[in-house]
């Protein structure tokens, strides 16, 4: 099929219509923002209780990721990044739907090639590319003599 550039314009304008931006931007802000709420909440409960300020960190984040993984596991996590987008994918929750929903999706495929293998395919590549890093700025560091 050979189209001329207007025609092929055409049809690209057809198949992506523009997004709501103001909306989508709007809709990030808050979902991001009750997310960071809850986080808050989940670290003023902990303080609460008398945990040290490392006790509370990890337990906040601990929390997090049990809220994003059970939210995913419902089904709820995914209708809620379909209206909410980045708001969802950049707080610790994001990180456990990006390993939880490759897991349930591949469950059928047994525990081993299945759920094991497939719950790092989207969190894989940030995790690798995190830890590089980390240590190539910390070999940085330490040969500024920081």
């Amino acid at each position: 099929m050979k189209l001329s550039r207007q025609e092929y314009q055409k049809l690209y304008e057809k198949a992506s219509p523009p997004s709501p931006s103001y909306k989508n931007v709007l809709m990030a802000f808050v979902v991001g923002g009750l997310l960071c709420v809850l986080g808050q909440g989940f670290r003023t409960l902990y303080q609460k209780a008398g945990l040290s300020e490392q006790g509370v960190a990890a337990a906040v984040a601990i929390s997090m990721v049990a809220v994003g993984v059970v939210l995913t596991a419902l089904g709820i996590y995914d209708k809620i990044a379909k209206r909410a987008g980045a708001g969802t994918l950049v707080p610790i929750t994001g990180f456990a739907n990006s390993v939880a929903s490759p897991a349930l999706e591949f469950k059928t495929e047994g525990m081993v090639l299945g759920t094991c293998v497939r719950m790092f395919t989207i969190a894989g590549p940030v995790l690798v590319l995190g830890i590089s890093a980390s240590v190539l700025y910390g070999l940085i560091l330490v040969a500024l003599g920081g």
